[in-house]
């Protein structure tokens, strides 16, 4: 083993932001972690998960060989190690057997969010799931970005045309229930924003966040207004009337191809400021002050992310924040949101998507890209008749903790024939695994972004190497695919797809794009290990109506489902609401479930805590320390409080993700800091209506002390 200290260069893959890192070894040990100042997207920025990187990898929990679930002889479970072929063959056989016996509906696929982190769960999935066209796929998308997937669908063509906020140009920006400090940007790459919101305000630009919290990125804000959780669309479809009502439509070069306007004029017509003020308890002047600010900026945005995705209207979100940036002419503007030509365009490679081609079987649900809410995931195994789920794949994935009634899905989860389970640890999920395949860890394997710089707020590119050699006996994740993909398709008498490495599809993809052969850039894969520090290909340009994917390249703002779906908000904001309304958190050195089993991460004073206001805490005799329940219809939990002046008033937060200590997981840190999963206490049923996309924000909780 060389022992001489090496320098790698490499991309950071544990959040969005996508940051450039520069690590040393010496042999097998990670001796530090640095920032790369010559990447020229995040320009040397890091986070504490970056540093992390050594720990996931030296992690003594991670699975280093495949391992099979035996009944040990006190009568319970245990996980046993087995070799690579046996694994794969039992794997194999149980997906097989199901769909022989069953139907190819009777086996259930759920991919988690770590999979868009690892280009090769990208580039290779398919090897296997081309041979089981299932009904039964979900993933981390309907518990996060479904709304946003849709709405580019329905406006732009495709469901990864996202407008990205250009940060780093505009006057204004008008944030709704996003804290880009705490996750680096979602759906939104974009590193180091606190310094780019510095800049902002330095330059005389204005933010101004909407949200319940006071979080951290509100405290870096001109303005920060707190509303009501789940009544976003209400403000956002009075600042729609008020553009309209006060003349301040202007829709400058969209003029041309934006089609509706009059439709949503009439829509809107009864939603004023009063209106909206009595329903999210922000003052009418400060809504007309808002509209008329944001209109009047030269260059303005208005982005927003969890808190207004995840939540009952979040689809009516999504539309109403695109129909803003349209109306006043901020979409495909510099300064306002652009869309990105990726280097690798998957706009142009990857199909469009699709919504409502078919329905859940118990809830008739609607699908979206071929997959169902995940919310129906464990009625689906529950409930008897044909196209039952009786198997299960997850990649990646730990929907216990990350999807709704996740306690429900838990004890669902043990009634499967069958589990295998693509994962590198045994946690709350895959501890039901008949089978576990866990790949080489990120440092073991190549990677490029394929989903990241679809969000990025600047165009560039980043191959990164492995940082050490593949382990002997060790199989890359898009390796474990290939294998299960070829053992299906002999069983099934099927045609297996040719093993061709990531890499060399990744090249293709770069050699045919927009800065591949017929550009000054002749992007390829040897280019960009040539430089691996990454490629600038310049900011953010307008593209429209060049890029839509639409009939005839044109917007279509007056969307008939969006327009149903405004009695349903009339009516459930006139419902008396009783109780709290739990919202969700996040933290820097948090992303999910999937990074609590590092002591570096873990650190310091208990994040799992129900945060509270002064004024609650006062009226209801409550102390910061003190234990409470949480129930709602879903469940109940005991947490200990925190009183804090950054929560509005009748609103609660909790974070997501944790709930850990479960038998027979293999977690020994994040069992130590096991916390509480906020699933376990939202429903399955409470839903933004229109897509089935989870609605983790605005659950009403009732509050007993201990």
């Amino acid at each position: 083993m060389n022992q001489e200290r090496q320098t790698h260069y490499r991309a950071c893959h544990l959040c969005e932001a996508i940051c450039g890192v520069v690590i040393e070894t010496e042999g097998p040990e990670v001796v530090s972690i640095k920032g790369d100042s010559d990447d020229p997207l995040s320009r040397g920025h890091i986070c504490p998960k970056a540093v992390a990187l050594q720990d996931i990898h030296s992690d003594p929990d991670r699975l280093r060989k495949p391992v099979k679930r035996v009944r040990g002889a006190d009568g319970g479970y245990e996980h046993q190690p087995i070799e690579w072929d046996e694994a794969l063959d039992l794997a194999a056989m149980g997906l097989v057997e199901t769909i022989k016996n069953h139907g190819v509906d009777a086996v259930g696929i759920y991919m988690g969010n770590p999979t868009v982190h690892n280009y090769g769960m990208m580039t290779h999935q398919s090897a296997l799931f081309k041979h089981i066209r299932t009904r039964n796929r979900y993933s981390a998308t309907s518990v996060d970005q479904l709304p946003h997937h849709l709405i580019s669908l329905w406006l732009f063509g495709h469901k990864l045309m996202f407008p990205i906020p250009d940060i780093d140009r505009t006057d204004y920006f008008l944030m709704i229930g996003a804290n880009p400090v705490a996750s680096n940007g979602s759906i939104w790459t974009v590193p180091d924003v606190r310094k780019r919101i510095k800049s902002l305000t330095e330059r005389g630009g204005k933010l101004v966040v909407i949200d319940p919290r006071r979080t951290e990125t509100a405290e870096l804000a001109t303005a920060h207004h707190a509303v009501k959780p789940g009544t976003d669309a209400a403000l956002l479809l009075a600042m729609i009337h008020l553009l309209f009502r006060d003349n301040l439509v202007q829709l400058g070069h969209l003029t041309d191809f934006v089609d509706g306007l009059s439709d949503i004029q009439q829509a809107v017509v009864h939603y004023t400021p009063e209106w909206a003020a009595s329903h999210t308890g922000m003052a009418e002047e400060d809504i007309v002050q808002l509209t008329h600010d944001f209109a009047a900026a030269d260059k303005a945005i208005c982005y927003g992310r969890m808190g207004v995705s995840t939540q009952r209207f979040g689809t009516l979100c999504q539309w109403a924040i695109q129909v803003v940036n349209v109306l006043t002419g901020n979409l495909d503007r510099e300064g306002g949101s652009l869309f990105t030509l990726p280097a690798v365009d998957q706009v142009v490679g990857a199909s469009p998507g699709g919504f409502g081609r078919h329905t859940s079987r118990v809830r008739q649900l609607p699908e979206f890209d071929r997959e169902l809410p995940v919310a129906c995931l464990a009625e689906e195994i529950r409930t008897p008749g044909e196209g039952q789920i009786r198997a299960l794949f997850t990649g990646a994935g730990n929907p216990v903790l990350s999807t709704p009634a996740g306690d429900d899905l838990d004890g669902a989860l043990e009634g499967l024939d069958f589990m295998v389970s693509l994962d590198p640890w045994i946690n709350e999920t895959t501890r039901h695994a008949d089978v576990i395949l866990p790949p080489t860890s990120p440092l073991e394997h190549d990677h490029y972004d394929l989903a990241f710089h679809v969000n990025a707020m600047r165009n560039t590119a980043r191959f990164s190497e492995a940082v050490f050699d593949k382990p002997e006996g060790a199989l890359h994740d898009w390796e474990i695919f290939q294998g299960l993909g070829e053992r299906v398709a002999d069983a099934l008498d099927l045609e297996a797809r040719k093993a061709v490495p990531p890499h060399v599809i990744i090249d293709r993809g770069l050699k045919a794009g927009p800065y591949g052969d017929n550009s000054e850039h002749k992007l390829s894969i040897e280019a960009l290990r040539a430089t691996p520090s990454g490629v600038d290909l310049g900011p953010l340009k307008p593209q429209l109506p060049e890029r839509l994917k639409t009939p005839e390249q044109r917007i279509n703002l007056a969307l008939s489902a969006i327009f149903d779906d405004l009695g349903r908000l009339e009516q459930q904001l006139n419902e008396a609401s009783q109780g709290y309304r739990l919202i969700g958190r996040r933290h820097v050195r948090d992303c999910n479930s999937w990074m609590h089993n590092f002591t570096r991460l873990v650190k310091g004073p208990q994040r799992c805590t129900l945060q509270v206001s002064p004024d609650d805490a006062a009226r209801e005799g409550w102390l910061t320390g003190s234990r409470v329940s949480v129930s709602s219809r879903a469940g109940s939990i005991e947490v200990e409080l925190e009183i804090t002046d950054t929560m509005m008033s009748g609103v609660v937060s909790l974070p997501h993700g944790y709930g850990h200590g479960r038998p027979g997981t293999l977690s020994g840190v994040a069992n130590a800091h096991a916390g509480v999963s906020c699933n376990a206490i939202t429903e399955a049923t409470y839903l933004d209506e229109l897509t089935g996309n989870a609605a983790l924000n605005g659950v009403g909780v009732v509050i007993a002390s201990l």
